[in-house]
């Protein structure tokens, strides 16, 4: 698997990522061992996790996977903070950052994230309390680089100024947003914004939260996504009239390529300009390999621009 610069950082990650949501719950340890395993194995070194999945079940996890594995220095562990509120404050506040990420690291037995993911913007808080925050981190050797949760591009560019006026280190090299055939709104403001400052785009939900894969094209399988009644409401924002024209044309590109519309959807997203990586989640090693097959995956440019035009929107 290929590597990419994050940005214009210095940090480096596989252009595709491993996301641990379901991990804890509908992944168990054994699938979740068997999933690292394999995307280590691919050459694979993004993963990405976060305290809010399965309320820190998905880390804990991770951490017995990394100790049984995986060597830790094998992976680039980009940690998404949530944020609950707590006698320290909530939101962005100092005394919370600070306290969800020793919370963090205890919960996968690691003394640092390569890459600690933050709000993109809290209006409660003064921003160089943030930016404060990140600074302390890194200086005491548990952060490597920040980055952003999905903020608006004013967001990304606001906190890129105030960061560089304050000192390198509290600048953000990322920003994690959902990105795909189906959700391109980040292309007119977040995107721009993002490359004008240095900042790479980690793509979440690159397939469509599932539906590009051409699943649900049909109905709703009864072990899909759709069918659990707390994942369903996920899916379905995603499932409409526009939904059903691209996963058509994503269905014939994958026929005419011989590949899978799931490679199809992933190529597209992984090499959009401005995309470090694209993070993908999995039940299992198999659906994991799927994802990874999209590595041999390169969209001629008549079927790129095809999909670009399918999809765009005004």
């Amino acid at each position: 698997m290929r590597r990419r610069r994050v940005g214009t950082s210095g940090l480096e990650v596989s252009h595709i990522g491993l996301g641990t949501l379901t991990w804890g719950a509908d992944t168990d340890a054994d699938a979740a061992k068997a999933q690292l395993a394999a995307f280590v194995d691919a050459g694979g070194t993004l993963v990405e996790t976060s305290d809010a999945y399965g309320d820190g079940a998905a880390q804990e996890t991770l951490r017995g996977v990394l100790a049984s594995a995986v060597a830790r220095e094998q992976l680039v562990i980009a940690g998404r903070a949530s944020l609950p509120g707590g006698p320290l404050g909530d939101g962005a506040a100092r005394g919370a950052l600070l306290a969800a990420l020793d919370a963090t690291l205890a919960r996968l037995g690691i003394d640092h994230l390569d890459l600690w993911q933050l709000p993109g913007f809290d209006a409660t808080v003064p921003l160089e309390e943030t930016l404060s925050a990140v600074q302390l981190a890194v200086m005491a050797g548990k952060v490597r680089y920040a980055g952003l949760v999905a903020p608006a591009g004013w967001q990304l560019a606001t906190v890129a100024e105030r960061g560089r006026t304050l000192g390198s280190i509290t600048v953000p090299v990322s920003a994690q947003v959902e990105y795909s055939l189906l959700s391109r709104d980040v292309e007119h403001e977040l995107l721009p914004a993002a490359q004008h400052h240095g900042l790479g785009l980690l793509a979440w939900a690159p397939l469509g939260r599932g539906v590009l894969t051409g699943k649900y094209a049909d109905g709703t399988p009864a072990d899909s996504r759709a069918a659990s009644p707390t994942l369903a409401p996920y899916v379905e924002a995603r499932r409409n009239e526009r939904s059903a024209r691209i996963v058509q044309a994503v269905l014939t590109a994958a026929d005419g390529l011989g590949t899978s519309p799931l490679s199809v959807a992933l190529a597209w997203v992984r090499d959009r300009p401005g995309v470090a990586a694209a993070i993908v989640g999995a039940r299992d090693a198999a659906q994991l390999a799927a994802s990874m097959a999209a590595e041999t995956v390169t969209l001629p440019p008549e079927i790129r621009s095809a999909l670009d035009d399918v999809s765009a929107t005004r």
